[in-house]
């Protein structure tokens, strides 16, 4: 899954980075309001990480921009500014939660779990398709209950493809969901992962959909 995380505290934003590739995302990282926008026209992203006070272009004014322009973007706004009034302009403005600074790693990367279901529309906290089970929590798979253990890229292209399961995933959108900036993926790569998870998973359970992209398999 890929996240924009917009903080221009660099060793926050450092910590921040850190955090949110422990809970499985790509992790593109700006540091004020132009930038930001401009990596939201250029790039489809699952969630959004946002500071308020940011430099050139406010929080605030970043999100409302968002949607007007009719993003449906998960977006969680992480900020020092913590009165009642501040958290109702933020929730107004249109984000989908609200998390003050300072706060707990456990936390955010709970809630991001939380919003990124939702938008999915999704309810469970695990994704189960086909008799396969993942926990994000627990970064735990199985395969009609037995455990499966998959490397690091295995398991992002999984989670990619079940929080995505009604949906053609393209190869370009999965690569995009694996690679954040300046993580060269090569030419081959969602090719050899989605042949792994095959033998780990069943040759039925990922589809290809020749010239259009990959799609998870019937779960009957």
């Amino acid at each position: 899954m890929r996240a924009l995380l917009v903080e221009d505290d660099a060793l926050l934003g450092d910590g921040i980075r850190a955090g949110l590739k422990l809970a499985d995302f790509a992790v593109d990282w700006v540091r004020d309001g132009d930038m930001a926008t401009r990596a939201l026209l250029d790039h489809a992203y699952d969630i959004c990480v946002l500071d308020l006070g940011l430099p050139r272009r406010d929080g605030l004014t970043l999100l409302r921009e968002l949607r007007a322009r009719g993003s449906k973007l998960a977006v969680l706004i992480l900020t020092a500014r913590d009165s009642r009034e501040d958290i109702i302009a933020g929730l107004d403005a249109g984000a989908d939660d609200y998390l003050t600074k300072p706060f707990d790693l456990g936390e955010l990367q709970a809630r991001l779990r939380a919003l990124v279901r939702r938008a999915g529309g999704v309810a469970s906290p695990t994704l189960e398709h086909a008799g396969v089970v993942l926990d994000p929590a627990s970064r735990r798979v199985s395969a009609q209950g037995v455990p499966i253990t998959l490397s690091a890229r295995e398991y992002a292209l999984l989670l990619d493809l079940l929080g995505h399961k009604n949906h053609i995933r393209t190869r370009a959108q999965l690569e995009e969901s694996l690679y954040a900036w300046g993580e060269e993926a090569e030419s081959n790569t969602v090719e050899v992962y989605i042949h792994r998870l095959r033998k780990k998973l069943g040759t039925d359970f990922i589809r290809t959909l020749r010239g259009v992209g990959y799609q998870l398999g019937e779960a009957g």
